[in-house]
């Protein structure tokens, strides 16, 4: 038996059964965000729990050998960690290489800052968001995580040293480190900007830290070797009911506290924070019953891999889904996916982070020189040449991967984005304040329009499938198009049928953003009498989000365009809300834009979502067709 390097620590398996709901919460997030929109929580329990042990453990520490041996402190801290994080990246990077080139730019960068953990601060300076379901595909998105609890595991053992030498007071030590979590948390509310990405916030050590501070001021009042076992029952049932209630306030909060709300950046996280601590104290208290009912074989089993769990779920989902189309058959593929990441988790459990964590690499260079004397088919000789040609491979790829390089498909993709951007933000209303200074221009303006459009009729009408009438018709149609990139990239062939269309579209924009920007179109007189809505290529939309745009956009008629998303979930189901929409607003038609294009994916570029130039052309036809009916 391995013999304990501090005598009194006790293994409290519990913890086991709250890593379990934390990783449980966040794969849930990502497979299934419309289900579980709060599961993104299960990271500040994972960093509360891990600012607690490491402090109960050097608090022990402490006492029992009156010093902190900070070297030794990190050995152990990378023996345990690093092993799994280097095969995850190493073994991703020769897939990618091999598989899955397009993911090879910045991977250098990625990979050597998951390596000296700084890739939270790698992915802000690149402009990564976290909250890009659909344009950030990445193997590596998640390991910021890492990269925060790595850069308080390097600073946290000398802060300690200090604060126990020269502040003393654990009382003092605990008020301190609350202090400076509200600090962290206010940075937070004060950084984040309603309607703006996120990710600095999110990703910010600095704005992050306060779950790790939480758990290391818990552990200076709640030191788990000197609770008591036997406490009066009406403690123990103080303490029963402070744990079901914070595990149950835990799960609403995964099932309510959307990351698109305000109040998780307000706040939120921060409170999920403080009552994950609240469960932490109660389930490491050996008085209380949650430390029981929070240990089972499943739980046992999952908390002790929650670290591979943790690492292999996104390599696992970002290639998985790039082979198949997961759109179809959900929750097959979900299952399929939890399998793969669990069955990852296991092998890195069995061959890499037990073995590696107990190795004495002192024995590094005798072991190597032991292998070259295996025999040749031995199972050393064939793991340690398979392990050098992954080695080789990712080594190659990391080589030769460019950085922030486009290809010659993503560079055209890129100047067809800014070009329609700048002729859709020529379709609004400008001011008005030179208008009668301007009218005799305007007028000429208008003539020189009509005469190119009328000698342009024939090229429209043969180019779009419609009739010399529709196109006449079309150039007299008030149009307002709102939409995503989708939309946006059709800009130029919508103004060829209806010149004096509005057109306001983004990349990245989602339903649930939308209320307010068509608030401002509606106050602008942007919002004309026909309102086409191209929305839900980037995220699950709901009925009440659907519902305040239709109360925005009032009785106007809107011409609702569906999805083709087919390596994305909420395709089918954005698709099934937008046909119920349509059965419920008399004034809606539904133009089946998935319907049409789905066979047919000559019609689009490589992420089989936005349009080739054969696909616009058909993409504009369908929705003119239905708006001159």
């Amino acid at each position: 038996m391995e013999k304990k390097r501090i005598k009194n620590s006790r293994y409290i398996t519990g913890i086991d059964g709250i890593r379990t709901l934390a990783v449980i919460g966040v794969i849930l997030y990502h497979l299934l965000p419309s289900y579980l929109p709060g599961g993104y929580l299960g990271v500040p329990i994972l960093l509360v729990i891990s600012g607690y042990l490491i402090t109960d453990l050097l608090r022990q520490e402490w006492k029992q050998n009156e010093k902190i041996d900070v070297l030794k402190f990190y050995i152990r801290r990378l023996k345990r960690l690093y092993p799994s994080l280097v095969t995850v990246l190493v073994v991703s990077t020769a897939y990618i290489t091999l598989f899955q080139r397009n993911l090879l730019n910045n991977i250098r960068g990625a990979v050597f800052s998951s390596l000296l953990y700084v890739n939270n601060w790698w992915q802000i300076d690149h402009g990564l968001s976290y909250f890009d379901r659909f344009g950030n595909e990445s193997p590596f998105t998640h390991l910021w995580t890492m990269a925060v609890e790595g850069q308080n595991y390097l600073i946290w053992p000398l802060l300690f040293i200090l604060l126990i030498k020269f502040v003393r007071r654990r009382d003092w030590i605990f008020y301190i480190l609350t202090i400076g979590g509200l600090l962290s948390a206010i940075g937070m509310a004060v950084g984040f900007t309603p309607g703006e990405d996120p990710t600095r916030i999110y990703y910010g050590t600095d704005t992050r830290i306060f779950s790790i501070l939480i758990g290391n001021a818990l552990a200076f009042i709640w030191p788990s070797t000197r609770l008591k076992e036997e406490i009066p029952d009406s403690a123990k049932k103080i303490l029963n009911t402070a744990g079901l209630a914070s595990l149950f306030l835990l799960i609403v909060s995964y099932i309510f506290m959307d990351d698109r709300f305000s109040f998780p950046y307000y706040g939120g996280i921060y409170l999920v924070s403080v009552v994950t601590a609240v469960l932490v104290a109660v389930t490491a208290h050996p008085g209380a019953s949650l430390n029981r009912w929070l240990t089972n074989p499943v739980f046992s089993y999952l908390g002790k891999r929650s670290y591979g769990i943790y690492l292999y779920q996104f390599p696992v989902m970002i290639f998985y889904e790039a082979k198949v189309n997961v759109a179809n058959n959900v929750w097959l593929h979900v299952f399929i996916e939890l399998a793969l990441i669990v069955l990852c988790s296991e092998l890195s459990y069995r061959f890499i982070e037990e073995p590696l964590r107990k190795f004495d690499y002192k024995k590094t260079w005798t072991m190597i020189k032991g292998w070259f004397s295996k025999p040749i088919l031995s199972k050393q000789k064939a793991v340690g040449i398979a392990s050098f040609i992954v080695v080789l491979i990712a080594s190659i790829g990391v080589s030769i991967a460019p950085s922030s390089a486009v290809n010659a498909n993503q560079a055209e993709f890129q100047e067809e984005i800014q070009e329609n951007k700048q002729a859709a933000q020529k379709t609004k209303n400008e001011d008005d304040t030179n208008d009668s200074e301007e009218e005799t221009q305007d007028t000429a303006t208008d003539e020189n329009i009509l005469e190119t459009y009328s000698t342009d009729i024939d090229h429209v009408t043969e180019k779009y499938g419609l009739t010399e009438k529709q196109v006449k018709q079309a150039r007299e149609t008030e149009v307002t198009a709102f939409g995503d990139s989708v939309l946006l990239g059709s800009t130029k062939n919508i103004q060829e049928i209806f010149p004096d269309a509005v057109i306001d579209a983004d990349v990245g924009r989602q339903l649930y953003d939308s209320v307010d920007l068509l608030q401002e179109l509606k106050d602008e007189d942007n919002l004309k009498e026909n309102v086409v809505l191209a929305l839900g290529s980037n995220g699950y939309a709901d009925e009440a989000q659907f519902d305040d745009l239709m109360d925005v956009i009032g009785d106007r008629k809107v011409y609702l365009i569906n999805v083709r998303v087919p390596t994305q979930r909420w395709q089918n189901d954005n698709n099934s809300l937008f046909k119920k929409m349509n059965d419920k607003y008399k004034r809606i038609t539904l133009v089946d834009w998935y319907d049409l294009s789905n066979e047919n994916t000559n019609w689009f570029r490589e992420d089989q979502v936005h349009p080739t130039d054969v696909g616009r052309v058909e993409y504009t036809s369908l929705l003119a067709k239905k708006i001159l009916e």
